[in-house]
């Protein structure tokens, strides 16, 4: 059977040098970005202007959408100028050239004001103290976002022009709330004992979203691992996609 043919924007950076590594044995993967991908052919090209990325949609069957400034504390003139143009230009891209199925990439700072409220605030900063993890009230892709900055709102409007695309064009749009993935792959502070995402972990999310029926059209999850301290619900990503994720942050906690 012919492969998947699944286009990454913004493939250079770490979460799509992790998803082509991970990925490229499955399906015929390509990118466009700025930089020359390592790993897979690209098409260089700035994200932000639709006339130079259309060339890398023709024939795609899937797109993931990671093109952006990654930078969480960007300026509100660079979301603009890069990230909300990039976003738009990839939903317009991907329907010009008929691609079935959309991932975006966003992210945990789609809600991130919620961590300054308890219980999360205290498990951000590893004070355990009172708590019970089997008790932690989750915090779920229906619940109302807040943004906890810039980044965090342009990445609340991805979701949402990912829902007009779908509703208005039938393309199916999936979201993905990426929590932490960094390279070291383990967690480097307390908060991201709960947050972290692993490098399998979210291979396998990504897997599962490209292989979801074409009956789902729409979606919002949570990516993140198996954490005790998790306070993110991902039974929807389990119930729509069949994702379980494996790996629990405990593993790297000292003594």
């Amino acid at each position: 059977m012919d492969k998947k043919k699944v286009l990454i924007t913004g493939v250079s950076g770490l979460v799509g040098s992790v998803l082509a590594e991970s990925l490229n044995q499955e399906y015929e993967i390509t990118g466009v970005d700025l930089e020359e991908s390592r790993q897979i052919p690209t098409v260089k090209a700035n994200c932000s202007i639709l006339q130079d990325i259309l060339p890398a949609f023709y024939d795609i069957d899937t797109v993931i959408d990671l093109a952006s400034n990654p930078d969480q504390f960007s300026a509100w003139d660079v979301i603009h100028d890069v990230n909300l143009k990039c976003t738009s230009n990839f939903l317009e891209a991907s329907r010009i050239s008929g691609v079935k199925r959309v991932i975006f990439a966003s992210s945990n700072h789609a809600t991130g004001m919620y961590e300054f409220d308890s219980p999360y605030s205290e498990i951000v900063k590893g004070d355990y103290r009172s708590l019970e993890a089997d008790s932690i009230p989750l915090i779920t892709t229906e619940m109302p976002v807040r943004p906890d900055g810039p980044y965090g709102i342009a990445k609340a409007f991805g979701e949402a022009a990912g829902r007009f695309y779908s509703d208005q064009y039938g393309i199916s749009s999936l979201s993905v709330r990426i929590g932490t993935l960094n390279s070291e792959g383990k967690p480097i502070n307390e908060r991201q004992f709960a947050t972290l995402l692993s490098h399998s972990d979210l291979s396998n999310l990504f897997q599962k979203c490209i292989e979801a029926s074409s009956n789902l059209k729409y979606g919002i999850y949570y990516g993140v691992s198996r954490n005790k301290w998790r306070f993110w619900d991902v039974s929807n990503s389990e119930k729509d996609l069949g994702y379980s994720p494996a790996d629990d942050a405990e593993i790297w906690r000292k003594g």
